[in-house]
């Protein structure tokens, strides 16, 4: 034998579906604010790890005109490594982006000789006087496909850099505006991320002296 609900069981039934309608509801609203509130606190995060990134580590810089070719061209996006010279001194042979001691422009250079050393440029090579050669040697520069112009003797001071570029032909460098000063570098070549066919890390050239 069944027995049909009454009236009252019917309302505590509709009350009891209303209460666990508002539970579920409740309970929604406040994962989805957990959720809302974590993806907030994500990408802030993000933000300031980019930012950090961006401004004080890496930064991103475009190549423009034909200084550094054949080893870099108009357009090659590279990354620059702006922290490595905050523990460590700059190293003969590396690609640098320097502030222009003439200028607001940022220049892509390479540094030749270092601080205490003498350079001279004559005859279309590059002379290196140092305590390991005294009596000068001739930089061996493999990655160049043309001569050094110019003509110059210069001794370097004890935080000062000669950078030239790598197209000695087309290339304003220490040659026009002389050393420059660590204070000056921005950082160094770190990663070329285009062209695509040319992606690639650095490393330095060997050279026949220390």
């Amino acid at each position: 034998m069944s027995m049909e609900p009454t009236k009252n069981n019917l309302e505590e039934k509709e009350v009891e579906e209303i209460i666990n309608d508002d539970l579920y509801n409740k309970g929604f609203l406040s994962r989805f604010g957990l959720f809302f509130g974590e993806l907030i606190k994500i990408i802030f995060l993000a933000g300031i790890t980019i930012f950090v990134i961006r401004y004080f580590l890496f930064k991103p810089f475009y190549v423009k005109g034909q200084s550094m070719e054949p080893n870099f061209h108009e357009r090659d996006y590279l990354i620059i490594d702006e922290i490595t010279y905050r523990f460590r001194e700059p190293v003969r042979g590396e690609v640098v982006v320097l502030k222009s001691p003439v200028s607001t422009d940022f220049y892509l250079k390479r540094i030749v000789a270092l601080p205490g050393e003498r350079i001279k440029i004559e005859e279309g090579k590059v002379i290196i006087y140092n305590e390991q050669s005294p009596k000068g040697l001739v930089l061996n520069e493999e990655y160049l496909e043309v001569e050094t112009t110019g003509s110059i003797s210069l001794t370097l001071g004890s935080e000062q850099y000669f950078v030239l570029g790598d197209n000695r032909s087309a290339s304003f460098d220490s040659r026009r505006f002389g050393a420059i000063s660590k204070d000056e570098l921005v950082g160094r070549v770190w990663f070329r991320g285009w062209p695509v066919n040319k992606i690639a890390t650095f490393d330095l050239p060997v050279y026949n002296l220390n």
